[in-house]
């Protein structure tokens, strides 16, 4: 299995780094021909500015893309920045990027850099995790059924899966423990069996 890794701007590195210890290969995706040359069998779309992000996408011909792959059935793991490049809105901003996640997140939620930090809290399936936030957003509103949550801290949501999105608030790349990154392979492995 092949996981594509956004390396356009952000955490893509600590990403890569997790799935050499699980084993798994990655490519970093810089320009178009990053995703139509590789067979890719999952998607990480890493924290970093969502803003930055976006834009560099747009500007190298990528986003629409990805966004077909997801829309295709692709997995795709996506934290802080990616959770908002995934949202289908953004609350206050007009801006919508890949739009294929029906949720609404609130972007630094929880302020700027000085308002990061860690918080041990459960998500479902795992039971707790360690969870780093560095200005992190979350999600405000949920606008479909099948979006199923995850992770919550201090009654916000924080994690949630789509489908073939997995999407969160916080970085378990930051961290060491593996087993987000394990569920997300799992989501891969299912899909390769369809």
């Amino acid at each position: 299995m092949l996981v594509g890794v956004v390396a356009v701007q952000g955490a893509f590195i600590e990403h890569e780094k997790m799935l050499e210890s699980l084993g798994i290969g990655c490519v970093e995706l810089r320009k178009k021909s990053d995703i139509t040359e590789n067979h890719i069998d999952g998607l990480i779309l890493p924290g970093g500015e969502s803003t930055v992000q976006g834009k560099l996408l747009r500007e190298l011909d990528m986003l629409e893309s990805i966004k077909d792959m997801i829309d295709h059935g692709i997995p795709v793991l996506a934290t802080c920045a990616g959770l908002i490049l995934l949202s289908k809105r953004i609350s206050g901003d007009v801006v919508v990027h890949l739009g294929t996640l029906p949720v609404t997140v609130k972007r630094n939620a929880y302020g700027r850099q000085l308002g990061s930090f860690v918080r041990k809290s459960l998500f479902e399936g795992l039971g707790d995790f360690e969870m780093t936030f560095i200005r992190a957003p979350y999600i405000e509103e949920i606008n479909d059924p099948l979006v199923k949550i995850l992770a919550t801290v201090d009654g916000k949501i924080v994690g949630v899966r789509y489908k073939n999105q997995l999407a969160m608030a916080f970085h378990p790349e930051m961290g060491k423990d593996l087993r987000i990154h394990q569920l997300f392979l799992s989501m891969m492995q299912d899909q390769s069996n369809l």
